[in-house]
């Protein structure tokens, strides 16, 4: 089977050659030199952090052998390592990261796809081996290509100790709860998996350009995906018709929050109708992760209980002085929370969705 379409987890190569905060950290890795060590949070928490992207060096060897890559092209973040990972992560006091597989390039095959999933698994199995309890990892699926996402589910999740999924948003314009995609869900329904979902390009945007000159997509766009993926699976009723499994939506749900009075007054307009309680129930059952910076709660929480808020930080897409200096404050500080909310947040809501992450 024949897979054209850019193959992407994780934020897309050509949008965070310069990353939009935090840019000196990013021209010293562009540089050569390591990644910068934040200074220690201040916070008391045991955190786990559940969206922390990971480009495996094997598989961008590979890649690059194969042709399918141009190392320059991808974003300096990329050429980080484990090492880099732990000290970030003592720094901000992070416990464990869940690994965000991501593998950007337009594959020949789907056997070529299957060989780079598969050095994505074995290196992140080995770095997990090789730092107990520090890191554990997703699979990643390519819902358009179902054969081998099927394949994937059985391997990761059934053989290798994966603790769930990473898909996009949207493949080709596809966006999940698409009912293409049901016999997947099926599956993933039967492992109880968590689905963890990351934005991609708008569809039909001019290819490694932004929609908006000036404007990186991930900036707007991204979070149109998340809101658009999000917005599909209500009205596809997809938490309902796949009762088992938990998505994970990130940065805060993208604008999903913010539109869902919108929605639940104006949804009868869509097709198929969404019924305010269906948008009422969805919101509450999916989960949400604070990368970002992400913003103030306030809104988030007249709709998502505070118990399905994830700690997340976008590391290294989002440098280390980002997560450090801004986003980790600005959560801290955020009077929307609780303090029990925020152990909530930071370890144990985390815990109770992959109970697999004491044993990490």
């Amino acid at each position: 089977m024949s897979t054209p379409a850019l193959r992407l987890l994780g934020t897309p190569a050509d949008e965070l050659r310069i990353a939009a905060v935090g840019t000196s950290e990013v021209v010293r890795v562009a540089r050569g030199h390591t990644a910068q060590v934040p200074e220690p949070s201040r916070t008391r928490h045991s955190k786990i952090d559940m969206h922390h992207h990971y480009c495996a060096p094997e598989w961008r060897e590979w890649a690059v052998h194969h042709g399918l890559v141009d190392v320059e092209r991808l974003p300096p973040w990329t050429r980080l390592g484990t090492e880099d990972a732990i000290r970030f992560m003592d720094g901000a006091g992070i416990t464990t990261a869940v690994l965000k597989p991501m593998l950007p390039a337009r594959y020949r095959s789907s056997a070529q796809l299957r060989e780079a999933i598969n050095i994505t698994l074995r290196s992140m199995i080995e770095v997990a081996a090789s730092h107990p309890g520090r890191f554990a990892f997703y699979v990643p699926l390519f819902l358009d290509d179902p054969e081998a996402s099927s394949w994937a589910v059985r391997r990761g999740l059934g053989r290798l100790g994966a603790v769930g999924v990473n898909v996009t948003a949207n493949y080709g314009g596809v966006y999940l709860g698409d009912p293409t995609y049901d016999r997947l869900f099926h599956e993933l329904n039967e492992h109880a998996a968590v689905v963890d979902t990351h934005p991609h390009n708008l569809p039909d945007g001019p290819p490694g350009a932004a929609t908006v000159p000036g404007i990186p997509n991930f900036m707007c766009d991204f979070l149109l995906d998340t809101t658009r993926a999000a917005v599909n699976m209500i009205s596809r009723r997809t938490l309902d018709r796949f009762p088992d499994i938990s998505v994970v939506l990130p940065h805060a749900g993208g604008f999903l929050p913010y539109i869902a009075t919108r929605l639940e007054a104006l949804g009868r307009f869509c097709e198929p109708r969404v019924e305010s309680a269906a948008v009422r129930d969805h919101l509450s059952r999916f989960y949400y992760d604070t990368a970002g910076p992400m913003a103030p709660a306030a809104t988030l929480l007249e709709h998502v209980p505070a118990d399905h808020v994830l700690f997340g930080t976008d590391w290294p897409a989002a440098p280390a002085d980002t997560v450090t200096d801004l986003a980790l404050p600005a959560l801290d500080a955020d009077p929307a929370f609780t303090p029990e909310q925020l152990q909530g947040i930071y370890h144990d809501n985390a815990m109770r969705l992959i109970p697999q992450l004491a044993t990490a």
